[in-house]
Formats: structure tokens, sequence, C-alpha cells
């Protein structure tokens, strides 16, 4: 077998991919700016963590069943990843826009005293996903590994 016929693989590839070109079309839409450092940058809609490990497990789940120790592992990994993209990264952005907010703060007291203002460069604040685009990769995922179980396995699910 080689790495193209892996659609469990491809599944979660194609997944990410996806979500990631959507993320540069809704920017687009949104504000008007191409910004192809969308296709891989973190946080936006919808979450391309979410869609790839989504896709992964419904992938394996198809293709193992869920009483295997595949599914359990990519289903306890799935968890993991979406939590982490919805609270701690997300955290981690809220975050820097106060410590970005307080810096600019700063700046405004230091140069209203002519002095030389600091040069910081702003942190990221675009690190996590809300709920919605966490639940939209998901939905994402899952459907991209239904259409790729019919187009590789054809169509039976178990």
């Amino acid at each position: 077998m080689n790495i193209f016929e892996n659609y469990t693989l491809i599944s979660a590839v194609i997944a990410w991919f996806i979500a990631q070109v959507l993320k540069v079309i809704l920017t687009l839409v949104t504000t008007k700016k191409f910004q192809i450092e969308r296709m891989v940058g973190p946080g936006g809609m919808p979450s391309a963590h979410s869609a790839s490990v989504c896709a992964l497990t419904v992938a394996v789940l198809f293709q193992y069943g869920a009483a295997s120790v595949e599914f359990a592992i990519c289903f306890v990994l799935s968890t993991i990843v979406i939590y982490d993209a919805t609270s701690v990264r997300w955290q981690a952005g809220e975050q820097a826009k106060a410590i970005n907010k307080s810096y600019k703060k700063i700046n405004e007291l230091i140069n209203g005293e002519n002095t030389e203002p600091l040069t910081l460069e702003d942190l990221k604040e675009v690190l996590g996903h809300t709920k919605l685009e966490a639940l939209a990769g998901a939905v994402l995922g899952t459907v991209v590994a239904i259409v790729m179980h019919f187009i590789y396995i054809g169509g039976n699910l178990y």
C-alpha cells in the first residue's frame, strides 16, 4: 500500500487543507484583504485542528469500528486537541490582547513625555478557536471523512 491509498491519512490532510483554504476565503470576504498566511496561521473559522482530528477519528471509526483501540486513541486525542484549541490557546490569545493593549497605553504615556517610544512587536492574538469555530471544523472533518470513505471504500459503512 502506498501513502495515497491511506484513506485515513488522506481524509485528515484534505480536511485540514479545506479548512485552511476556507480561512483565507473568509478573511478575504470579511476584511477585503487577501492574506495567504492564513493558510498556515492558527485560529480562525473553521478550526483546521478540529477538522483534521475529526476526519482522522471518523475515518478510523469506519475502518476499525467503535470498539477498536485505534478509534479509542483517535477519539481521546481529538478531544484533547479540541479542548486545547478552545480553552488553553484561546486564553493565551486573550492574554496577548490584554498585554498588547497595556503596552500601547504605556507607550502613549512615555511618548507624552517626549521620550523614545518602546519598540516591542505585538504578541500574536489569534491563537485558539471559539467553540463555533471548533464545531465548524469538526463538522467539516466529519463530512470529509464520510465523503472519502465513499470514494475509497465504496460506501459500505459498518
